[in-house]
């Protein structure tokens, strides 16, 4: 018996998702054919209509995580209040059995795979991650360190550390990338230091950029509730904001351009969140070959802004869809942020959301999805219960 399943958005893994599509699936569970619907129902009379769904595609990936944090408890407050008051007070929280916590949820969601950023004091997580969670995707390596007379102590402390995760890589599981935490909370100095690195070791990047309108605020004028919080722990380091980027704050800085000005873009990094952008950094994504990942709940939860989705799709940026921490955005689904992205994008036609999810997913952390085409094996997962 063949199996006609008609679904409203159909995407192959290759191209753009069509509308009205359906796959002819064997009893052998074959895919036979994929196409458009009025098509494939006119070529195999024969096939038993048996479901109507919204999307047929490969499974969604998960781009950005933080699976260390999910025993943190939810919290939606302004972003310059949730790390002094969520964060940082819960860092006990964190660790090996909360990430375990996570991968199980992540796995039950149906994600394909998985980017997470593991903080720099859990070695336990990321050698779980790479040599025992049965996960596949990124395991970045996250590290924090805004005082550039130390820069260069901790570049030397990070190579060995990527020498020692290097060695717990398995085939088919995670693979080791690297995450300069945030624009702000990395010195100029290391910023460098770990982008040319990472080109070198062909490490992927996952860096924090432009989430919040204090950020800007930040680069531009070294005001604004983020540079209140930021100066209290620097000063009690003998620092100020000046010493962290290298230069002062100035009305034409932007988190973007201050990267590109120290080769960070070089290294095509994916730029998390990326939500208060002006169009001139845009177009410095665009030409830099840089990859967007977007966290539609956390986004919203933390008052950070709206992305701009439609303007980063037409500049022709790769945009990948990610859930952020359960801290932030509620749960590790990654089809549940599609469900928020299409209420929050309601302008967006829904097949740049699948082919994010997918596509971009994907091209964030080096893979490629399956394809739905004649002789590949059907997966249930590829119809997504949104």
């Amino acid at each position: 018996m063949l199996e006609l399943i008609q679904a409203d958005i159909l995407y192959t893994g290759m191209g753009m998702p069509v509308r009205g599509g359906a796959v002819v699936v064997s009893e052998g569970r074959t895919i036979v054919a994929a196409g458009e619907y009025s098509a494939l129902h006119n070529q195999y009379p024969q096939a038993q209509h048996t479901r109507h769904v919204r999307v047929v595609s490969p499974q969604a990936v998960n781009a950005h995580t933080h699976l260390d944090m999910s025993r943190y408890t939810f919290q939606a407050l302004p972003y310059f209040q949730w790390i002094p008051e969520v964060v940082l007070p819960n860092q006990h929280l964190r660790g090996l059995e909360g990430a375990q916590e996570g991968a199980k949820a992540v796995q039950t969601s149906g994600a394909a795979s998985v980017g997470d950023i593991v903080w720099p004091d859990e070695r336990r997580t990321m050698e779980w991650l790479l040599s025992e969670s049965g996960l596949s995707g990124v395991a970045y390596w996250e590290v924090i360190d805004p005082n550039p007379a130390t820069a260069l102590q901790t570049f030397e402390q990070l190579q060995r550390d990527i020498d020692h995760f290097r060695r717990l890589e398995r085939p088919g599981g995670m693979r080791l990338g690297l995450s300069p935490h945030a624009t702000h909370t990395v010195s100029a100095r290391l910023h460098a230091l770990l982008a040319l690195y990472a080109r070198r070791e062909k490490l992927p990047l996952q860096i924090h950029v432009a989430e919040h309108p204090s950020e800007t605020e930040l680069f531009q004028r070294g005001t604004g509730p983020l540079a209140r919080s930021l100066l209290t722990m620097l000063q009690s380091r003998g620092l100020s904001f000046s010493d962290v980027l290298g230069r002062a704050p100035s009305s034409d800085l932007t988190p973007v351009n201050y990267l590109q000005a120290l080769g960070v873009l070089e290294a095509r990094p994916a730029l998390v969140h990326m939500v208060n952008v002006t169009d001139d950094d845009i177009k410095r994504v665009a030409q830099s070959g840089a990859s967007v990942i977007t966290c539609p709940r956390s986004n919203h939860n933390l008052q950070c802004g709206t992305f701009r989705w439609k303007d980063f799709a037409a500049a022709g940026v790769d945009i990948a869809l990610g859930t952020d921490s359960l801290a932030s955005g509620q749960t590790l689904n990654i089809y549940d942020e599609v469900e928020a992205a299409r209420t929050f994008h309601p302008e967006l036609d829904p097949r740049l959301l699948v082919r994010a999810a997918v596509k971009g997913g994907h091209r964030v952390l080096g893979s490629r999805p399956p394809l739905l085409r004649r002789g590949e094996n059907w997966h249930e997962g590829y119809v997504w219960p949104i």
